[in-house]
């Protein structure tokens, strides 16, 4: 009687988990809300049609306390702090990228001190992307 019911207890724990696993990010995202500042950051090659994406989305959770999600997350939390969570006021990075056209679009979703944040802009490459928005969408490792 024991054994079932450790195993029933084990099934359940399973099921709870692959639920919360595969909520999606939206739903994960919610859990996160009471904790503070968070977005929910994806990358997307090419140009965002009206109502969808195209390509394969790069994404990720950003938590911003304690800075946790990407590579990049101490700095992209210390640069949305101070542009008081408006992506659109990160001050532009001076670099030189090629006039090569590679679009991309950015995405965040969440919460900045307590206000919801939901930015898109699609970018002529990564590398204008990046020099935009600081290390906001720096997702890569």
């Amino acid at each position: 009687m024991t054994y079932l019911t450790r195993a029933t207890a084990a099934v359940g724990a399973l099921l709870a988990a692959t639920g919360l696993f595969t909520a999606g990010p939206a739903q994960a995202a919610s859990h996160h809300a009471r904790a503070g500042n968070w977005l929910h950051l994806t990358v997307t090659r090419g140009e965002a049609p009206a109502g969808g994406t195209q390509g394969t989305p790069q994404g990720t959770l950003l938590l911003c306390d304690p800075p946790l999600g990407h590579a990049h997350a101490a700095e992209a939390c210390a640069e949305l702090a101070v542009a008081d969570g408006d992506i659109a006021r990160i001050p532009p990075k001076k670099v030189f990228c090629t006039m090569i056209y590679a679009p991309v679009t950015a995405h965040a979703r969440g919460q900045w001190n307590g206000r919801p944040v939901d930015f898109q802009q699609t970018y002529t490459s990564r590398c204008v992307m990046n020099a935009r928005t600081g290390s906001v969408f720096d997702l890569d490792d």
